[in-house]
């Protein structure tokens, strides 16, 4: 923790800002370790602060040890108050804050304890863009999640029936996910067979899998915060001409990519290198969204592999440590759909999958 809190003094730094507060659960987490559902955290050059309610005191001391633990008090001491009295014992005459995680009401009700004597500055991105790149800790827990996510969809596979629903199936894979280590799934499971394939963030229902059709299945192990994100597209029985042409584009468009993915790479040009094969195979007016993005502590996190438009600011460029998922999609209404996705790290010398499901 002592590194990463380093690496955000000198972002401080460069934005001539003395402290900011935190509140974020996932830069809670990265930074400081602790895990409880309610606090803050607030970090100046000299001083590391976490601030949270008596459910977790206990938890907080044994959890973020480098930090000092103040106690909220709804009545007493809400955060705003402590707040104020932590600018006052720190000298703050200006204080960020994470403009992402912070509504309206509470930005107004931290102006009015603070007063006019410290002003609050909204910060974007300043601890996302540190999560980007992971350390070996980070990289090794998104290897065991990846690692049991294959293991549950290897042993749902062959227990799926053509009379089994949507739902049913998502059940056997969320105890499978337990069943192999998993805190639970990294986000609600996805399957959905047949049209409901051509919706990309389809929500299961009673619809049976049935034979000869495409089934997404779209899951993930949640492992000490760390997600992990896999998809294949599957059929019971005999897939029909139009399944292997779609499954064909879909592969090639995703190797293309995964081959393309290197240090230095703009995030946009893997986007359009699968964009250009699925165009290519006749499929354009299927493609529905971007090819991947970050996985970390959060299921959705930079990078972010997109196209950008013609009038925007160059792409941001891959780098050595970065996780992200790689998974293009073709999606038919009158039909359905596939989406084939991993995790990859890049590497020195390109990438590494992290996942291994067969495809």
């Amino acid at each position: 923790m002592h590194e990463r809190l380093q690496r955000l003094r000198a972002a401080l730094a460069e934005r001539d800002l003395p402290a900011i507060l935190l509140t974020a659960p996932t830069s809670r987490r990265y930074l400081s370790g602790f895990t409880g559902s309610a606090g803050a955290l607030l970090i100046s050059a000299e001083a590391a602060f976490l601030l949270t309610d008596g459910r977790y005191t206990v938890r907080a001391a044994a959890e973020a040890p480098a930090f000092t633990l103040r106690e909220v008090r709804a009545a007493l001491k809400p955060m705003p108050k402590l707040v104020a009295e932590l600018a006052v014992e720190l000298n703050l005459t200006r204080l960020g804050f994470e403009a992402a995680a912070m509504t309206v009401a509470e930005y107004q009700q931290f102006v009015q304890a603070l007063g006019k004597t410290v002003e609050l500055v909204a910060t974007e991105n300043i601890v996302e863009a540190l999560r980007m790149v992971k350390d070996a800790g980070e990289i090794e827990l998104l290897r065991r999640a990846a690692a049991i996510t294959d293991a549950a969809l290897a042993a749902v596979l062959p227990v799926l029936t053509p009379e089994m629903t949507e739902r049913e199936a998502v059940w056997r894979i969320e105890v499978a996910l337990h069943d192999l280590g998993a805190d639970g799934p990294s986000f609600p499971i996805i399957v959905a067979a047949g049209r409901n394939s051509a919706r990309p963030h389809h929500e299961p229902g009673h619809d049976r899998l049935g034979e000869g059709q495409p089934i997404i299945i779209d899951m993930g192990a949640r492992l000490n915060g760390y997600h992990a994100d896999l998809t294949r597209t599957i059929v019971l029985g005999q897939p029909d001409d139009t399944f292997r042409a779609v499954y064909a584009a879909t592969l090639e468009a995703q190797q293309a990519a995964i081959r393309s993915l290197r240090p230095g790479l703009p995030w946009s040009e893997a986007d359009a290198i699968a964009r250009q094969v699925i165009e290519t195979a006749g499929y354009g007016r299927g493609i529905a969204h971007s090819l991947g993005h970050g996985v970390g502590l959060a299921i959705h996190e930079a990078p972010w592999l997109r196209i950008t438009a013609p009038d925007a600011p160059p792409s941001p460029p891959l780098q050595v440590g970065m996780v992200t998922s790689v998974e293009p999609g073709i999606y038919l209404p009158e039909w359905g759909g596939v989406r084939i996705e991993d995790l990859v790290l890049i590497t020195d010398d390109g990438c590494e999958l992290l996942s291994h499901a067969a495809r």
